[in-house]
């Protein structure tokens, strides 16, 4: 899973508004055409700057949640990136998106969070 010291600003019992952040994200998906067979790029880099970013700042240089620009997340395997996207990170504040979002879509999300040409 990830490694924990990138997400210092995390610490037990900081999961306040978590439950807000999945019931937005639950009513922007119910809003949204997304199927399972194709990807809505537009309807995702939304999910991203939106939802992502209540939590980790409108620009993703980070809030509540660490940096997750191309220049912070580069580093990182796309696995492991995909997998803290759909599962979470217990006892933080990273809620799991794997009720909301497709292993397809994460992995989207996963590619546009680590690659600066894709802005």
């Amino acid at each position: 899973m990830a490694d924990s010291s990138f997400f210092p600003r995390f610490q037990s019992g900081t999961a306040v508004g978590t439950g807000k952040a999945l019931l937005t994200v639950a009513a922007f998906l119910a809003t949204t055409a997304f199927a399972a067979e194709t990807l809505d790029p537009d309807a995702l880099r939304r999910l991203v700057q939106q939802d992502c970013g209540s939590c980790h700042g409108l620009t993703l240089k980070g809030g509540l949640g660490p940096d997750i620009r191309p220049e912070a997340l580069g580093h990182f395997d796309r696995e492991v990136l995909t997998g803290v996207i759909l599962d979470g990170i217990p006892d933080t504040a990273m809620p799991p998106w794997r009720p909301l979002l497709t292993e397809e879509e994460a992995e989207w999300i996963a590619r546009y969070l680590q690659d600066p040409e894709a802005r």
